[in-house]
């Protein structure tokens, strides 16, 4: 916004209204002169500026972006050996374990068999003692049943000795009562008949 120069009232007074006011007309129309040259001036080197940053900034975005183009093909050539250098190891410590391994698998089936064939010894051993223990167990059973046998078969012949001897003596007792009771029955059996025939006569 433009500034209206003003003069002292003094300075009027000497030159005059028309001279003040004419110069003060002129000094408004230099000022309006001077801020429209600033003012197209500080555009132009604005826009030169703004060029020059706007290009400062895509010179770097492009140089950055072949730096990073650059560090990610050498990241990516850096990552593909260390991969191929892993895969190699873990191929080479493959192929080692499964050699251990199939010398530990190896190992173990000799001891394994070993063992086996030891146990197999030891049982055919602890067969052998059993086998032995049980004849001499049945030998001894067999002789204590032996002798088991004879005794019942003894008491057995006691007892049926003596069974028959209370038999005897049973039966024997059973006659004397039987001989006994009928006797008594045929003679009162023949005393009744003659008194039957003492009445009859």
């Amino acid at each position: 916004m433009p500034v209206t120069a003003k003069l002292s009232r003094k300075f009027y007074e000497v030159f005059g209204d028309e001279i003040a006011n004419e110069l003060v007309n002129w000094f408004n129309a230099v000022d309006a002169t001077y801020r429209s040259d600033l003012r197209e001036l500080n555009e132009l080197n604005f826009a030169r500026f703004d060029a020059k940053v706007e290009q400062r900034f895509a010179e770097a975005d492009a140089k950055l972006e072949q730096r990073f183009a650059g560090f990610e093909a050498k990241w990516e050539r850096r990552f593909l050996r260390l991969e191929t250098n892993v895969e190699q190891r873990f191929v080479a410590l493959d192929a080692q374990w499964e050699q251990r391994f199939t010398e530990l698998g190896a190992q173990w089936e000799q001891r394994f068999t070993d063992l086996g064939a030891q146990w197999e010894q030891r049982f055919t051993e602890l067969g052998a003692r059993w086998e032995q223990r049980f004849a001499e167990l049945g030998a001894t059973l067999e002789q204590r049943f032996t002798k088991t046998d004879g005794k019942w078969e003894r008491r057995f012949t006691q007892l049926e000795a003596k069974m028959d001897s209370g038999f005897a003596e049973q039966r024997a007792g059973l006659l004397r009562w039987m001989f006994v009771y009928w006797g008594g029955s045929v003679v009162t059996t023949v005393g009744l008949v003659l008194l039957v025939l003492g009445a009859v006569r």
